[in-house]
């Protein structure tokens, strides 16, 4: 009797260690399905909201939305395509008229959509262990003394980079930390196309160079993820597409034309300015 109690206590705590997890992850997954779910369907309830006037000339790519989401395609997918040329002019602005650099729109830009799918969190702190990688590597490939062409020595930092990510993926479930198991991919892509740049200004100019061309990337991210997570201006997207993309345009336009000195520039130079 004592024998078959130890027995059943036994399975009973072999059945607890592995199906406990996988019952709380499945529980994760649910609740993330159930929020993704609750916002697609916020964003549906608002264009169901909407009364629209004929397709011509001023609501043809509301009845596009509209005729994209009843074939299938997620309501927010379609507005972070439509918020992508607004960022993209908040950070080419942010670069040419108040002086913040960076690598280029593209890079922030997609950046900021990784946020989006991961969280700010989970981000950066993947773009800091890529990044923490990748300048060992290069440093013990210094040391070790292999003098090695650019771009194979590019493709060998993102081989310890893969491992690296691989390492982190694997140590999560031992942490507990799910969030970090749901990363796709495209995000850890274009982290390690951010680590890329970083190694490039390291080998080409300086660390000290690097690190702030980063920092602004990230600070260039970080706003552009408000921007696409502002509930206030996906709605305005969604139900105003139209004027969204015209105010887009005439913004470019007059940000193109601007040939003064950056604020920054200003900051830096205000003795000489005033003198």
């Amino acid at each position: 009797m004592r024998k078959g109690l130890f027995i059943a206590f036994v399975v009973a705590i072999i059945l607890a260690v592995f199906l406990v997890p996988k019952f709380a992850l499945a529980q994760t997954v649910i609740d993330n399905l159930a929020q993704k779910s609750q916002i697609e369907s916020g964003l549906e309830a608002i264009l169901k909201s909407q009364s629209l006037g004929p397709v011509l000339p001023t609501n043809p790519i509301k009845y596009a939305i509209r005729s994209a989401v009843a074939a299938g395609v997620p309501a927010n997918t379609i507005v972070l395509l439509l918020l992508l040329p607004l960022i993209a002019t908040v950070i080419a602005a942010a670069r040419h008229f108040v002086g913040i650099r960076g690598f280029g729109i593209f890079l922030p830009a997609a950046l900021a959509v990784v946020f989006v799918a991961t969280g700010p969190i989970v981000g950066i702190g993947l773009f800091l262990i890529i990044v923490f990688i990748s300048t060992i590597t290069r440093l013990t490939l210094r040391k070790l003394g292999a003098k090695l062409q650019y771009l194979p020595r590019m493709a060998l930092i993102l081989w310890m980079v893969s491992l690296g990510v691989l390492g982190v993926l694997f140590a999560a479930p031992l942490i507990r930390y799910t969030e970090i198991t749901n990363v796709s991919i495209f995000a850890v892509l274009i982290l390690a196309l951010l680590a890329e740049d970083f190694t490039r200004v390291q080998l080409g100019k300086s660390v000290r160079t690097a690190i702030d061309l980063t920092s602004e990337t990230l600070l260039l991210s970080l706003i552009s993820y408000l921007f696409l997570t502002l509930r206030p201006i996906q709605e305005f997207a969604l139900l105003n597409p139209e004027m969204l993309l015209i105010l887009v345009f005439a913004a470019d336009l007059l940000l193109g034309k601007y040939v003064g000195l950056r604020l920054l520039e200003i900051w830096r130079f205000r003795k000489l300015i005033r003198s």
